[in-house]
């Protein structure tokens, strides 16, 4: 049995009011096996597309490779624009080694309503994935869960779907976003309203889509 260990703590900036919540990385970040083109940061994975959406939504150029220029270009990223990044899970193991959500055994979360309370300007959870098995939304709901004092209520069930709760009376929101990973992009593919949209915009891609998505959650 593979355990799967996040290999970052979490990236919070004193300005965040913003937390990105994910899952785990692939396991080659655990090993440390990376490709080339990976950067040895959260969301690093060369297959992944956060960082590209990040770099169209706040207009920057940011390299793709494993170094340490790299890394920087991303935390600085997040520190300009109070953003943060807190994954879900803290391990997992795996019986099959792979990226899947699905294959996760026995995560071990972390303790995001602690880590919300030593970080009193976050008032909005991005979660890159939804509410599906093993999702940072489903991890959230089972992390607050029999917390008697912190209900989710919907906001928006449109996607990306919209949710609220109250913290030491702190409101703060969760939005569940299409997830950025590659594997993702079937689904947004058969979304009918990136169909919808790509009658009108051939050119139009699933990053695009996301960026249109997300901008307006990164930039409020």
């Amino acid at each position: 049995m593979f355990k799967h260990q996040h290999p970052y703590p979490p990236f919070i900036p004193e300005s965040a009011t913003k937390l990105i919540v994910g899952t785990l990385p692939p396991p080659r970040f655990t090993t440390g096996d990376f490709k080339p083109d990976d950067v040895n940061f959260c969301y690093g994975s060369r297959d992944g597309q956060l960082w590209k959406i990040l770099a169209q939504i706040f207009k920057v150029d940011l390299r793709f490779e494993n170094s340490a220029e790299a890394i920087e270009e991303r935390k600085n990223l997040l520190i300009e624009n109070n953003l943060g990044i807190c994954d879900m899970v803290e391990y997992a193991y795996r019986e099959k080694i792979d990226a899947s959500d699905i294959g996760m055994l026995k995560p071990k979360l972390r303790d995001l309503i602690g880590i919300l309370r030593e970080n009193p300007k976050v008032d909005t959870l991005l979660f890159t994935g939804g509410n599906s098995k093993n999702g940072p939304e489903y991890f959230f709901r089972r992390h607050i869960k029999g917390l008697k004092d912190i209900q989710l209520k919907k906001v928006s069930k449109e996607v990306p779907r919209i949710h609220q709760f109250v913290l030491d009376g702190r409101l703060i929101k969760t939005v569940s976003l299409t997830a950025p990973s590659g594997a993702a992009n079937r689904a947004v593919g058969s979304m009918g309203l990136y169909k919808q949209m790509k009658l009108k915009n051939p050119q139009l891609d699933t990053i695009d889509f996301r960026v249109l998505q997300y901008e307006p959650f990164f930039t409020e």
